[in-house]
């Protein structure tokens, strides 16, 4: 009986996932960047690269170089890229939210023990109409934030699991809970199923169908619409971060970050 269990399981896995052969990248030597730093958080459409060193932000394009840190806050949780003269930096530990302008100069500071105590920020990100995603914890719920008129508002969006890793784009919220189920909300609280994923240690996802994880330090290509991977097969078999964006794969070692161009299967 456990034989032909285990064989139904192989045979399940087998149809929920595909795999296709290797497919080939191409590095762009010129786009390397050297620098100290403990992991990369991503490109901005400036053409800047973002980094955390020792709990401090840096953005450089290799002739500029801004810097911003927040002692007071604690540990750096997210950042938020989308909008480069507005750059998101969430300090979930305190419950708090910073704004900074193209220079890393502070901006906005959004502290919700502060203004409402029945929020506690469990994810969050840059939203259109200059509003923020707002997800609390206390009531799992997901809500719209206006940090110009001070108001918030619940999208009718409640989590029937934990958040194991999200992002988000101005008009959708996106996250993948910890069974992988993949979903999405728009602003006006509309939620959709978008699959399951493969299982995964981090994850890194673009505009498109595809999104790249990383399991046992080895990268996969993963088509979420086809369910099908693509296994990728890079130089650097020892890497501390990657980013993925726009057919881009961001490689980023204790040498400095390498970028390879995608070939979408």
């Amino acid at each position: 009986m456990k034989k032909i269990i285990l064989l139904i399981s192989i045979f399940t896995s087998f149809l929920t996932f595909s795999q296709e052969n290797k497919i080939s990248i191409e590095e762009h030597l010129n786009d390397s960047i050297i620098i100290n730093a403990d992991i990369y958080i991503g490109n901005d459409d400036l053409g800047f690269h973002y980094f955390i060193n020792q709990n401090k932000l840096i953005k450089t394009n290799n002739n500029l170089k801004f810097e911003y840190q927040n002692i007071s806050l604690g540990k750096i949780t997210k950042v938020d890229l989308q909008n480069p003269l507005r750059v998101i930096v969430f300090y979930e530990s305190f419950n708090t939210i910073i704004a900074l302008d193209s220079q890393l100069n502070e901006i906005r500071k959004i502290n919700f023990n502060e203004i409402n105590s029945e929020i506690l920020l469990g994810a969050t990100g840059t939203a259109s109409q200059n509003s923020y995603w707002i997800f609390n914890q206390l009531n799992q719920q997901l809500g719209i934030y206006n940090f110009q008129n001070n108001t918030f508002r619940y999208i009718g969006i409640t989590f029937d699991k934990t958040i194991k890793n999200y992002w988000s784009t101005f008009n959708n919220f996106f996250w993948i809970d910890t069974d992988n189920n993949f979903f999405a909300s728009d602003i006006f609280g509309k939620k959709s199923y978008l699959g399951k994923i493969p299982s995964f240690d981090t994850i890194s996802s673009s505009d498109d169908d595809f999104l790249i994880y990383e399991k046992d330090k080895t990268l996969t290509l993963f088509n979420f619409k086809k369910k099908i991977s693509y296994p990728i097969e890079i130089v650097q078999k020892s890497f501390l971060s990657f980013h993925y964006k726009n057919q881009n794969l961001a490689i980023f070692t204790t040498e400095g970050l390498t970028n390879y161009k995608i070939n979408l299967p």
